[in-house]
This record gives structure tokens, C-alpha cells and sequence, in this order.
């Protein structure tokens, strides 16, 4: 079955390459989806795909890389909506 999670990290997530390494992990995981800087510091995310895949990102997301400190991690699971091609970092 394909799910999709959205999701906001706060914490040190910004300036610790974390979009850099959650596109990484979800290329790995065959993934699709988007993860971008937010004005106030927080990462959001947004993956679809088989949700073991897409449950293993979420799992990622709340210890992230090695620099980085969650401190919340806000999860929205939805319907696989099907509109991403690849994963891509945005602004």
C-alpha cells in the first residue's frame, strides 16, 4: 500500500545539511516527495511511496543527521496522491 507523510521538523535542523541528507535517504528508500527550509527555522517534508518506505523516512526524520537536534517532529499521514516523479530540495 502507498501512503503519504507530511511533516514539520523543528529543532537544530537548519544549516546541519539535513535537507541534503533526507533527499539522500529518500532516493535511497525509493521515496518521492520534497523537503525545504521554513522562515522560522523549522524542515518540512513531504514523502509518498510504499509506507514501509515512507514510515522508514518519518523514523529518519525525528533523529535526523548526526549535527542535527529534533525537537518536535509534527507527522500528517495521508492519501498516496501519485504527483511527485523524484524527491527534490526546495528553497
Amino acid at each position: 500500500m502507498k501512503i503519504r507523510a507530511s511533516l514539520i521538523v523543528r529543532g537544530r535542523v537548519q544549516g546541519v545539511a539535513f535537507r541534503h541528507h533526507t533527499a539522500r535517504t529518500a532516493q535511497q528508500l525509493g521515496v518521492s516527495g520534497w523537503v525545504r527550509n521554513l522562515a522560522d527555522g523549522a524542515v518540512e517534508a513531504c514523502f509518498e511511496g510504499e509506507e514501509a518506505d515512507v514510515l522508514a523516512m518519518v523514523q529518519w526524520c525525528r533523529r535526523g543527521p548526526e549535527l542535527a537536534r529534533v525537537d518536535e517532529l509534527i507527522e500528517k499521514l495521508a492519501e498516496y496522491t501519485g504527483e511527485f516523479t523524484g524527491f527534490e530540495v526546495r528553497g
